[in-house]
């Protein structure tokens, strides 16, 4: 199995690893949402937790709805490519799980050899739709169906610190908070690591409802999109242990990218937006293109010792 350690103190961890203790941890986990491995590099370097190869964001990269039309594949190698990239544990958004269990099975299998420390399923019908858009799709799987899901991740995966986190849309659905709780109780039963529970109120109070009424021992993450207002400090005090920033990295990649394309193609010459650009010298700086101008200054030097250069 493929595995990228961090040093954490004098011992060397897998990436799984590090994400389980920092769950474990009484401190609130930060994922930042990326779409590529430019972007999940950004992440990492801005000091978050992990990284969210959310579907939404891939899906956009592609110009394609969010509504199951990529494929395993298309998304497995975004996602592979960040883990390759990065230094901080991946989270994998894989939608439904791309069909039933057995290719959950596949997928587990996948995702774990890439070096990707957490996969996410939510407990919609394929095809489904983002859980955010108006009039959307949002049937629910039976309990069955998706209990059977995670039963075949919790089998398949070798690496023990592997989060198999179930996402909860029965608020999204409509079902109602009864459901809700009984579904995410069900999930824990079944092997989910954390319950990420979804809303797309504007206000956190059903999120706080969801995680005063929880009796389960596994871990509450939530993705704050519509209720952006609210504090991470409150989060805590609903014991809340994980929070994604799912899609802003894309949002604003999209603006910024829209904005200055309209300026420049009114523009006489350039000069007047650069400072709305980063400089040639941090792009360099996030390709490490002068690690690899260092290692060619050294790479000459053992040549030289060798006679092939004079």
């Amino acid at each position: 199995m493929f595995l990228i350690l961090i040093i954490h103190g004098n011992i060397k961890l897998p990436k799984s690893r590090i994400l389980r203790k920092k769950l474990e941890s009484n401190s609130i986990v930060k994922v930042g949402g990326a779409f590529d491995a430019m972007s999940a590099k950004l992440v990492e370097t801005s000091g978050f937790d992990a990284v969210w190869a959310g579907s939404f964001a891939i899906s956009v990269t592609h110009a394609l709805p969010d509504a199951s039309i990529l494929t395993m594949t298309e998304f497995f190698e975004a996602a592979s490519s960040m883990a390759s990239t990065c230094e901080i544990p991946i989270i994998a958004d894989c939608d439904t799980g791309y069909g039933g269990p057995s290719n959950v099975t596949h997928m587990i299998k996948k995702y774990e050899s890439a070096g990707i420390s957490s996969i996410c399923i939510e407990d919609k019908t394929f095809p489904k739709q983002n859980s955010l858009l108006e009039n959307g799709k949002n049937d629910l799987l039976s309990e069955k169906e998706f209990v059977a899901k995670i039963l075949a991740a919790k089998q398949t995966r070798n690496d023990k610190d592997f989060l198999i986190m179930a996402r909860v849309e029965a608020l999204i659905s409509g079902a109602g908070m009864n459901e809700a709780l009984k579904r995410a109780t069900a999930y824990e039963n079944a092997g989910a690591d954390p319950i990420l529970i979804h809303s797309k109120q504007k206000t956190p109070d059903e999120i706080f409802e969801f995680a005063d009424s929880w009796k389960g021992s596994v871990p509450i993450v939530v993705v704050p999109t519509t209720y952006d207002s609210v504090k991470i400090s409150d989060l805590s005090l609903h014991n809340i242990k994980m929070i994604i920033f799912a899609n802003q990295t894309l949002r604003v990649s999209h603006l910024a990218m829209t904005k200055l394309l309209r300026e420049m193609i009114d523009t006489e010459h350039i000069s007047t937006i650069e400072q709305e650009m980063s400089t040639m010298q941090d792009i360099f700086n996030l390709q490490e293109m002068y690690d690899i101008k260092s290692k060619e200054k050294k790479l000459e030097e053992e040549l030289k010792k060798l006679g092939y250069i004079n």
